[in-house]
């Protein structure tokens, strides 16, 4: 390995007069590095992700299964208070016979109390979706973004020993001297 290293090293390098060329130095140019880390990160980040977001689907599927849930009982209030409601017309018919307007007045705001318990239940439900939704979504990002980070550390430090760091130094010192043997 040192070989190739040095080979490519010392070819990226050779002196030319004014003109330019292609930098082959693989080290110096990064893409080894790029492609481990960009690998590292779509091997392992993939699964996790996965998971994290058939997680956060199903939670917010049961959010809203109870938000449905509430709906149906919302419903089922509706109905009652319109039983109420049919039922205090007739009522509202035999005193209205008599001179009665008392039972219009409660059948009004019978009808506009349900219709409030209706709107907030529902106005409810929509923050509750809306709120749930965006904070998984961050919590997603945030966890991936973390275990995508930690992962890439644990990599490029499993990966650094003191052999190639030290190659890595004696190789740009070489450059360097070459580089100032050129502008001399």
């Amino acid at each position: 390995m040192k070989n190739v290293t040095d080979f490519f090293v010392s070819f990226g390098y050779w002196p030319s007069a004014g003109s330019f060329g292609f930098n082959t130095d693989i080290l110096a140019t990064n893409t080894i590095n790029l492609t481990v880390v960009l690998g590292v990160l779509i091997f392992f980040g993939k699964g996790v992700l996965n998971d994290l977001l058939d997680n956060r689907k199903q939670r917010i599927l049961n959010t809203i299964q109870n938000s449905e849930e509430l709906r149906k009982g919302s419903i089922e209030q509706l109905e009652r208070a319109r039983a109420r409601l049919r039922k205090a017309e007739i009522e509202a018919d035999e005193y209205r016979r008599n001179g009665y307007s008392e039972i219009e007045l409660e059948k009004v705001n019978l009808i506009n109390a349900a219709c409030d318990s209706l709107e907030r239940l529902e106005t409810f439900k929509n923050e509750t979706l809306n709120f749930e939704q965006q904070r998984s979504i961050n919590q997603v990002r945030q966890q991936v973004f973390q275990q995508a980070l930690q992962g890439a550390l644990g990599t490029l430090n499993s990966c650094l020993n003191n052999e190639l760091h030290f190659r890595t130094i004696r190789a740009n010192i070489g450059t360097l001297g070459a580089m100032e043997e050129i502008t001399d």
